[in-house]
């Protein structure tokens, strides 16, 4: 089993690729943390949900939110080293201003200019 440090086993969790925080696998509605709770950033170690197998282990920067079919919220990472995207499921003790930052970044960076449209000037 691969972990995000050579004292994962021990102190139970990982430290952060980011803000170095010292994260706990298991927190509110989660047992296999993949990211951390304070910057939503995390480390491809997964190549299967849970497996730890990844060769990867670059660091994942957090670039959207997705809500899936049951309106659950998860996080849409991108790897750094090779690209790939991944989802990771919210946890209860997640930021809500980081989540809610990340959530409108679409709406506060739209990708062509809103007042080129003639119709949505009246909204």
């Amino acid at each position: 089993m691969k972990h995000h440090d050579k004292n994962t086993r021990e102190k139970g969790g990982f430290t952060c690729v980011h803000c170095k925080c010292t994260v706990s696998y298991q927190s509110f509605g989660t047992k296999q943390r993949n990211h951390c709770p304070r910057c939503l950033w995390s480390r491809h170690v997964d190549e299967k949900i849970g497996d730890r197998r990844s060769p990867c282990n670059q660091p994942m920067e957090p670039i959207s939110i997705a809500s899936r079919a049951d309106g659950e919220w998860s996080i849409v990472h991108k790897c750094n080293g090779c690209g790939m995207l991944r989802t990771n499921r919210i946890a209860g003790d997640d930021d809500e201003l980081a989540l809610l930052a990340l959530a409108l970044r679409p709406i506060s960076a739209p990708a062509f200019p809103l007042d080129d449209f003639p119709q949505m000037r009246r909204y």
